[in-house]
């Protein structure tokens, strides 16, 4: 089946801009990553993420993208040839750079005087669940996460005791191959040792012939104060190790805030919903609102309405790159008595008699709503 169009993967226009094709691999990513799936929805998953991670590794490098967007797919795949009658010539400096955009394909690249290719480690991605509060003030953690270490059966040679690896016979230990097409001399991973230039006739039987063996680690996690929902912390080196020799990868914490009971954040600022008596409301009066800093009081002016809001400037939560912190919005809800005795039922329906006489002036959402009525059926 023929690959799609890398830019189609990835969702974004030809034109788009580095940071465009990043910020959609990262949706990609973070849909389909194999964490996320699981059961049924797991292979297809799988499959979205190789595509998408393809794409962005193409796209992602200015060589392999300009070479894409002049020859397609042709011009990244060393398994398909270049456009019909195409030349060295006609190729111009796409043709210097052949050896360099296979080389480099998926994170890998050649050693010193061409020897062995190197792989640096995947990313690795954590997700972690935190309060408002720790968010708002900041934290340190512990995490576990996974590591790998040598083995200690094979010393981390992966062969089995008293074996030893042998010298690849079909790349004679460099870890890659030649492969000619027509112009060109293409440098490829060799297909027998997978790149480390090495047979283990053998392997241990305790780490399968890979020299290490997966363990777990405690890292220790610094969470700055303001951090946001979805925010992302880079633990450099702490991904995946890389093959032979190669840099390992990172490690993302994803960030994840719980729900509060009282508070809603959005962005830097704060809402919670207050409620206040339908005396106070009528009345006016002094109350205590929550702040994450402590209790706070708002003066209720005489007949504040169901959803009047206020606002405390500097109660919210100063976020990372911000200067200075958010406020916080009360929203204030009008609670309705309940469960009401005969007698407190008597003095509500005297103190409902004694505003009808008063008119409208005691009711203007009232009287506003009854002119929109008589406007409606006129």
């Amino acid at each position: 089946m023929s690959k799609r169009d890398f830019y189609e993967v990835l969702g974004v226009p030809k034109n788009a801009s580095d940071d465009e094709i990043k910020k959609a691999y990262r949706k990609l990513a973070m849909k389909y990553h194999p964490d996320r799936n699981q059961g049924d929805a797991a292979k297809p998953a799988e499959e979205k993420f190789k595509e998408a991670k393809e794409a962005y590794e193409m796209l992602s490098d200015p060589q392999k993208r300009t070479a894409y967007d002049q020859f397609g797919h042709a011009g990244v795949d060393p398994n398909m040839r270049g456009p019909g009658g195409a030349g060295a010539e006609g190729f111009g400096g796409f043709a210097e750079a052949f050896g360099d955009i296979f080389g480099d394909m998926f994170g890998g690249r050649r050693g010193a005087g061409g020897g062995r290719q190197v792989y640096r480690g995947n990313d690795l991605s954590y997700a972690m669940e935190i309060t408002l509060e720790e968010a708002a003030k900041g934290k340190e953690a512990q995490i576990r996460i996974p590591s790998w270490e040598n083995c200690e059966t094979c010393h981390g040679s992966g062969a089995k005791p008293g074996t030893s690896a042998k010298t690849c016979t079909t790349c004679s230990g460099t870890g890659t191959v030649q492969m000619r097409q027509g112009f060109f001399s293409v440098q490829q991973t060799c297909p027998h040792c997978r790149g480390t230039g090495k047979i283990i006739p053998e392997p241990c039987t305790t780490c399968h012939g890979q020299g290490r063996v997966k363990k777990q680690k405690t890292l220790e996690v610094k969470i700055p104060a303001g951090i946001d929902d979805g925010m992302r912390i880079r633990s450099v080196g702490n991904g995946e190790p890389g093959t032979n020799g190669g840099p390992p990868g990172d490690l993302y914490i994803e960030i994840r805030l719980k729900k509060h009971d009282i508070f809603e954040r959005d962005g830097d600022d704060l809402h919670c919903q207050v409620p206040v008596s339908f005396i106070t409301a009528a009345l006016g009066g002094e109350i205590e609102v929550p702040t994450l800093q402590g209790k706070a009081a708002i003066d209720i002016p005489e007949g504040t309405q169901a959803g009047k809001q206020f606002r405390l400037r500097g109660k919210g939560i100063k976020g990372v790159r911000a200067s200075y912190p958010g406020d916080l919005y009360c929203h204030i809800v009008v609670e309705t008595p309940v469960k009401l005795t005969e007698h407190q039922r008597k003095l509500l329906r005297e103190l409902e008699d004694s505003l009808k006489k008063g008119g409208g002036k005691h009711s203007p959402s009232g009287e506003s709503w009854t002119d929109r009525l008589k406007n409606l059926f006129t």
